[in-house]
């Protein structure tokens, strides 16, 4: 993998560059729609390619492992072929899903048993299997195996999940670095830096990880219950100590505005669910503020879903028929709505390049907070 930074903003760390993967480039900033277990839920690879213009997605370990599973990813000649996807994949560890499964997991200093949120079978990461798993997942981008803690730990347990995490970062390298490929294309590691909220152990963490020179790092363990004020604490903290000419991958962020202030951090790569789970539910992002399709007010709209939408849905569907689909409990509607959120995600993040670019990137994103933050 290689990174080229393009531009940077004066006025902010904001930063344009262009990564390049065996399976194609990607320009950033850029949001990566989340396709947990090999697809994006409710959208075609053609939209995801032709309208939506997303030019990375992201697959998780956990879910993968557990279903289709290693052999049948291994006979397909990995993910990108079983899914039909010609473009890059990044891979989260699985760290946040056994953190998430806090009933259901112990954790020692060898991994992480689990049971499956599916059958309740037991099962063993380590970080050494879990690097084999991507091996087989075949992601472009893998990520070192990590614990994620709870927004609110103390600072006792921070710091030993910090411990636990940077051991597992030594045996995640030892393992990424002794193996090979499986299907005649490059994979490159990125280690997630983790500490909670508390500056000291961000600070450590991010030194840390440049020691095993990597091709890019990931910030992980924040949006998971912090204020959004103290999340932009740890990232500046820890984007003043990364390297510049690495890409900084910011884990699970978030909303439009979280996006938009974080790229003026210095973050170049984002993902989230919140664009199709909240497609799915109703809500509508888009440049001018946040629709709930679902409230009457919408029911004789006859206007487009997003006159300024880039996606076809935006212009060809009105704000009345995707609520009448949401009323009807019409599965056509969350898909819809998925395109529509994915595609203004995506243009989000493309008109922030463009911004800095040109040169007018601050006052561009100040305005654009104000607007997309905003109920319709």
């Amino acid at each position: 993998m290689e990174f080229k930074l393009l531009g940077t903003d004066l006025q902010s760390q904001a930063r344009a560059g262009l990564i390049t993967t065996d399976h194609g480039q990607i320009e950033t900033p850029i949001f990566m729609p989340v396709g947990t277990v090999g697809s994006v839920k409710g959208v075609l690879h053609r939209e995801l390619e032709n309208d939506i213009k997303a030019q990375i997605i992201l697959g998780n370990t956990y879910h993968l492992y557990l279903r289709p599973g290693l052999d049948v990813l291994k006979q397909a000649g990995g993910l990108h072929k079983f899914a039909s996807w010609n473009r890059p994949i990044l891979t989260d560890s699985g760290g946040y899903q056994v953190f998430s499964l806090a009933d259901m997991r112990k954790l020692t200093a060898q991994g992480a048993s689990f049971r499956s949120h599916i059958d309740g079978s037991a099962h063993l990461f380590t970080p050494e299997s879990v690097m084999d798993i991507q091996r087989v997942i075949g992601a472009d981008i893998v990520m070192a195996f990590d614990e994620c803690p709870p927004g609110d730990a103390d600072y006792d347990y921070a710091k030993k999940s910090l411990d636990l995490t940077e051991r597992w970062l030594d045996r995640c390298v030892q393992r990424f670095d002794s193996t090979e490929p499986h299907y005649g294309y490059s994979q490159t590691l990125f280690p997630i830096i983790q500490g909670c909220v508390y500056s000291d152990l961000r600070k450590r963490a991010a030194e840390n990880v440049q020691k095993y020179n990597r091709d890019g790092y990931a910030i992980g363990g924040l949006s998971v219950g912090e204020p959004a004020e103290v999340m932009y604490q740890m990232v500046e903290v820890v984007n003043g100590i990364l390297p510049k000419d690495k890409p900084r991958y910011l884990m699970g962020v978030g909303t439009p505005e979280n996006i938009l202030e974080s790229i003026a951090l210095g973050v170049d790569m984002f993902d989230c669910v919140m664009p199709t789970r909240n497609g799915r539910n109703g809500m509508l992002f888009t440049s001018e503020g946040i629709i709930n399709i679902r409230n009457k007010k919408w029911q004789n709209d006859f206007s487009p879903i997003d006159p300024f939408g880039p996606t076809f849905v935006d212009s060809r569907y009105t704000k009345a028929y995707l609520r009448h689909l949401f009323i009807a409990k019409e599965m056509l509607g969350p898909q819809i709505a998925s395109i529509h959120n994915l595609g203004f995600y995506l243009w989000l993040v493309k008109e922030a390049r463009r911004h800095i670019l040109e040169g007018d990137f601050l006052a561009w994103k100040n305005e654009m907070v104000k607007k997309v933050s905003r109920r319709l």
